[in-house]
């Protein structure tokens, strides 16, 4: 083997020929053996030389032709032995409904848009299989779906891109169709929104997406003949804001309060209202920082009448009560954000009394710069009514007087 160019034998036994020719032409044997020698030869093996299939007419890279006319694409092959043609769709699942002549040509007669795509013809014969492809493009039809759908998650967005695919022969727009898996509330059908893609792009920036939600998103190719599938559907979630992690405080230390009610409250009457006294609360572990006043009347919800009471008084007078009622007192201390519970309750009826006005309702007395501007705003009225009153009597006079004058002046008399 060594006096022969490209000849080699493997470790396995098995003789590699670099380049078959007429040298390789004959009856071959294997003889095994080792240290014990040899069980014999091999039977005889032929070696024939045969021609591979090679393409004697290949068929063009692309064909356009219109939807519903024929289309003949030629493929022709030679080998020895003579090889077998075959035609076939590439993605294409079970048989097609193309045709082979006698001449090894692919015929699609009439032509429908599933048939758009790539076509392989393949030559096969006992020595090898050799492949040409080319591409069939479909005229006058909807768009063909688009491919390659790819979904960037983004803070409450998502970017989508895709590959378009063929537009069946007229110009197309895309378009991008989301919804959330989980919908509020939930609904037996799905409520997909719709988002127009400018023309030309091949990529949308959805917003306004619920943070850690899915979506699922698909993108749907229309030109002026209608509408073509949808693409496959791609399931992303945005993302939300990030969560800053926030250190545990130390627990705080228990810190305990004390504050009593305020002490002896107690009511006396006067001839402007209802003074009531008491004593500051007995304990009280942080500063005190005021009173505030709570009455009800006749056995009815308690209500706060003064909330703003200084800690530093220890009396206040509250007038104008209505005539012919029952009232109770009480009061409660606060030191910041905490409150004392409330101090005894004291009664007062007004019940025959004539030191307080009748009145429907028990309302607070207005503020002075209020009731300085109430009579102040009455003065001036009354200062203006009778301005004008005496203003209109002094013009009525006067034009009274110059009517008595000219009744008592003598007729004037012209002479020629």
């Amino acid at each position: 083997l060594s006096q022969l160019p490209g000849w080699s034998v493997r470790p396995d036994g098995s003789i590699v020929v670099a380049t078959g020719n007429d040298d390789a032409l004959g009856l071959y044997r294997c003889t095994p053996y080792n240290s014990y020698g040899t069980a014999g030869e091999s039977r005889p093996t032929r070696v024939l030389l045969k021609d591979p299939p090679a393409f004697t007419v290949r068929p063009k890279e692309e064909y356009f032709q219109e939807v519903g006319r024929e289309l003949v694409i030629p493929c022709v092959a030679h080998g020895d032995p003579p090889p077998t043609i075959t035609w076939l769709k590439v993605g294409s699942v079970g048989k097609s409904s193309a045709q082979v002549d006698g001449n090894s040509s692919l015929v699609l007669h009439p032509l429908i848009k599933e048939q758009h795509g790539v076509w392989e013809c393949t030559a096969t014969n006992q020595v090898a299989s050799v492949t040409a492809a080319t591409s069939v493009h479909v005229l006058g039809t909807s768009p063909h779906a688009v491919t390659n759908v790819s979904v960037l998650p983004l803070l409450l967005a998502a970017n989508i891109s895709w590959e378009p695919g063929f537009d069946g022969g007229y110009f197309q727009r895309f378009s991008v169709w989301y919804t959330p898996l989980e919908r509020y509330p939930p609904r037996a059908h799905h409520d997909w929104v719709s988002l127009s893609v400018p023309a030309g792009a091949q990529h949308l920036l959805v917003e306004n997406l619920q943070p850690d939600t899915a979506y699922q998103f698909s993108v749907l190719a229309q030109n002026k003949l209608g509408s073509g599938p949808f693409s496959q559907i791609v399931t992303s979630v945005p993302r939300g804001f990030p969560v800053t992690t926030v250190p545990p405080e130390p627990p705080a230390m228990t810190v305990h309060v004390f504050l009593s009610p305020p002490r002896a409250l107690t009511a006396n009457e006067t001839a402007r209202g209802v003074l009531l006294r008491w004593d500051p609360p007995a304990r009280a572990s942080v500063a005190l920082s005021g009173y505030a006043l709570e009455l009800r009347q006749d056995k009815g919800g308690w209500e706060v009448l003064e909330r703003s009471i200084p800690g530093t008084d220890t009396q206040v007078l509250v007038p104008g009560l209505i005539k012919d009622a029952f009232y109770e007192f009480r009061l409660v201390a606060f030191a910041g954000s905490y409150i004392s519970e409330p101090s005894n309750t004291v009664n007062i009826s007004t019940a025959g009394m004539e030191v307080y006005p009748s009145r429907t309702q028990l309302p607070e007395l207005l503020p002075q710069p209020v009731l300085a501007g109430v009579i102040g705003g009455i003065c001036f009225l009354s200062v203006a009514v009778i301005f004008s009153t005496t203003a209109a009597c002094i013009m009525n006079r006067r034009r009274a007087a110059r009517v008595r004058k000219r009744r008592q002046d003598p007729p004037l008399v012209f002479s020629p």
